[in-house]
């Protein structure tokens, strides 16, 4: 996913000039929804959990989100997804599954407001619930939990507008996700996700 993003992104920036559409006149029009994908993708190092190196899988799901502009160029966003799910190996075994839903608030700077290409950076917070966590493999039968997590989130991206009221939208995001592991009601240590998250999304304005 690392590389087809930037494929992706620059695909839309060649298709972008041959649309017909006239400059990116949005006056007004204060809401944008966005309907698209994202990847979770954790980081290489996910900690230590009983002694044991932890690796956590990536995952891709649908994702949504809404924005409204506060001024042009200052929006706030919430970012939803269907619950994506990961498999987590100790010292390259699996030892469990589980399912996180990571809704995602910020506040973003659009530069070159009303053009047809619009980047912008972003910051806020980030709140990742998991459920469904099932002892797998070596921890097949256990009683695995994971707790729920709160922490910064960061993001980056483009618009492209392909007429005053549709734009694709390539972004990527750091959340940080760290939550403390139980094993039969045991602490086992804390799961350090903090993953980079990259997506692209079709949006509409109003």
């Amino acid at each position: 996913m690392k590389k087809l993003l930037p494929v992706s992104l620059a695909l839309t920036l060649a298709v972008a000039p041959l649309v017909h559409a006239a400059d990116n006149n949005v006056a007004g029009d204060n809401w944008i929804v966005r309907f698209g994908a994202h990847v979770v993708d954790p980081k290489a190092d996910n900690g230590h959990l009983a002694g044991m190196k932890t690796t956590i899988s990536n995952n891709a799901k649908p994702t949504a989100s809404i924005e409204y502009m506060i001024t042009p160029a200052l929006g706030v966003d919430a970012l939803a997804a269907v619950p994506f799910r990961h498999e987590v190996r100790l010292d390259g075994q699996k030892a469990a599954t589980t399912k996180q839903l990571p809704p995602t608030f910020g506040l973003n700077y659009h530069f070159l407001v009303e053009q047809r290409i619009s980047p912008f950076v972003g910051a806020g917070f980030n709140y990742t619930r998991f459920f469904n966590t099932r002892g797998a493999g070596i921890l097949q039968g256990a009683d695995v939990k994971i707790d729920n997590s709160w922490g910064g989130a960061a993001r980056a991206g483009v618009d492209v507008y392909l007429s005053p009221s549709w734009m694709i939208t390539a972004d990527v995001r750091w959340i940080e996700i760290r939550g403390n592991v139980h094993v039969n009601g045991a602490n086992v240590g804390k799961a350090t996700v903090d993953p980079w998250v990259y997506g692209l999304s079709a949006g509409y304005r109003f």
